[in-house]
């Protein structure tokens, strides 16, 4: 299958009907992200344990097909991971769709791959990396992130 192809069906999929989304009650790490580029706006919920394993990841907002997808995929993929795992995710991400380098520290991304076609538009790799970002905020404390 052609990877542009694929990449768009994984965006209308997970665009219309995103995994985990909703309120999480009992998260203990939240944060709030907002892309004023283009509106998109969300929380992201937490449920992170002694160990540091993150065993839930939910999120709420509003905003374009590519950032919800983003989102969804986001949180299926560190549910189970170490928050270091997690954090090692979004580095590879984002070094993924910025195009900038190889990972410093490689960890595999599964099918969040797919969203490197983001890079075929500039304009919207801000939707793709706002719940990146989020995660990496709800990490380290919480509070509200912005992509500007």
């Amino acid at each position: 299958m052609d990877p542009r192809a694929l990449y768009q069906e994984v965006i209308v999929e997970h665009g219309r009907r995103p995994r985990n989304f909703g309120k999480l009650e009992g998260a203990n790490h939240i944060a709030r992200g907002h892309n004023p580029l283009c509106g998109d706006k969300m929380t992201l919920y937490l449920k992170v344990n002694d160990q540091g394993i993150v065993e839930d990841a939910r999120f709420e907002g509003e905003g374009c097909a590519i950032s919800m997808a983003s989102a969804s995929l986001m949180t299926e993929a560190v549910k189970g991971k170490s928050a270091e795992e997690a954090e090692l995710m979004f580095e590879n991400f984002h070094d993924l769709v910025m195009n900038t380098h190889e990972a410093k520290r490689p960890i595999e991304l599964g099918k969040i791959k797919i969203l490197a076609g983001v890079k075929a538009y500039p304009s919207r790799v801000k939707c793709a990396t706002l719940a990146w970002h989020t995660l990496h905020n709800a990490l380290e404390g919480g509070g509200e992130v912005s992509t500007e």
